[in-house]
């Protein structure tokens, strides 16, 4: 699963940590009963209340039936500024703007129409933890990324969820750790009841990866997974054999598994990197546990050589997982309001 992202943005130059794990400090470890450290809460004002101008939507959290629990993707790709390698720390502003810029306005976002949203800000992985040989090292910065994740989960559940319907969504690093939560929280426990559905993008996720959370194969399941990772059509990246081929992966545009061929006029919207709505961006077709897309009809379409789409999962198909959200939503109230009968 880690080597899906050691392609990714290798080729931006990001910084490589070399200190052992064992030699380098830990960040102070949030308090999630402050603030502070949440990127998106629904009582208070951030990027994830926003939507896109001219595109007619509205933030309805303080309507929603459900919560998303969202935890973002790696940002920590530069060389530290301060004393901390192996883990960010929570209380670099610099970070935490990069961060709400980026990831909460372009991809949290897309629940804000059926969710209350829920992201805490945790000690992530710094990009090398997916790039190192030493896996030591890198095991020990994502168990420590996790424990963050898991313990504001706790005091999300705690203090905030009051036996409301979840979705759990995550991108990249945020995969990682939605993955084990879902294991540690929901596989075959009694809180599976509340997951209406798992989001996880980013991560070559197979089929079997949880006991009793299975992959998705319609727009309107409920209870399951979906997953998908985005490339050029007819693009295989070199690290394909280290989990692509076994992955599951799910069509944004037809929410099933098979190789059906998507257009883009079947893709209701997506963003841009400055959240400009974008009508019809972009095709998909799952082949070979990818999502294959054409070049996506954007500004300077001509010039595009871009073969890996993986900051894009979300962005591409930002307006047909809203949508979503709320089918699933609709679909896990009316079934439970029927057991319930």
């Amino acid at each position: 699963m880690t080597a899906l992202l050691s392609f990714s943005v290798k080729s931006q130059g990001v910084f490589s940590v070399k200190v052992d794990y064992k030699e380098a400090l830990e960040p102070p470890k949030p308090d999630y009963s402050d603030q502070l450290y949440w990127a998106a809460l629904p009582q208070m004002k951030d990027m994830a209340d926003s939507v896109p101008g001219k595109s007619g939507l509205q933030d309805l959290q303080s309507i929603a039936k459900a919560d998303v629990f969202f935890i973002y993707p790696t940002i920590y790709t530069f060389e530290p500024q301060n004393e901390y390698r192996w883990n960010a720390d929570v209380n670099d502003a610099e970070l935490n703007l990069k961060i709400d810029q980026s990831t909460i306005l372009n991809q949290a976002t897309a629940f804000n129409g059926s969710c209350k949203v829920y992201a805490p800000r945790y000690r992530q992985a710094h990009y090398s933890a997916f790039t190192t040989k030493d896996k030591m090292s890198a095991d020990a910065s994502l168990d420590l990324a996790y424990a963050d994740v898991k313990s504001a989960f706790e005091y999300y559940l705690e203090n905030f969820n009051e036996g409301r319907p979840i979705v759990i969504a995550g991108h990249s690093q945020g995969t990682v750790h939605a993955g084990r939560l879902l294991r540690e929280f929901f596989d075959g426990k009694s809180l599976q009841k509340q997951l209406v559905e798992a989001y996880l993008i980013g991560i070559a996720t197979p089929p079997d990866y949880f006991e009793t959370i299975k992959p998705s194969n319609s727009p309107s399941d409920v209870g399951g997974f979906v997953t998908w990772n985005t490339f050029a059509k007819d693009f295989y990246p070199p690290y394909y054999e280290n989990g692509l081929d076994e992955a599951v992966c799910t069509n944004p545009l037809t929410w099933r598994t098979d190789d059906t061929y998507a257009d883009r006029f079947e893709n209701s919207g997506g963003v841009g990197l400055k959240f400009k709505f974008v009508k019809n961006p972009v095709d998909a077709q799952v082949h070979d546990g990818m999502l294959w897309i054409s070049k996506p009809h954007i500004v300077g379409r001509m010039f595009i050589k871009t073969k890996i789409w993986h900051r894009a999962d979300i962005n591409l198909y930002w307006m047909n997982i809203r949508e979503n959200v709320a089918l699933r939503l609709s679909t896990f109230l009316t079934q439970n309001q029927t057991h319930e009968e």
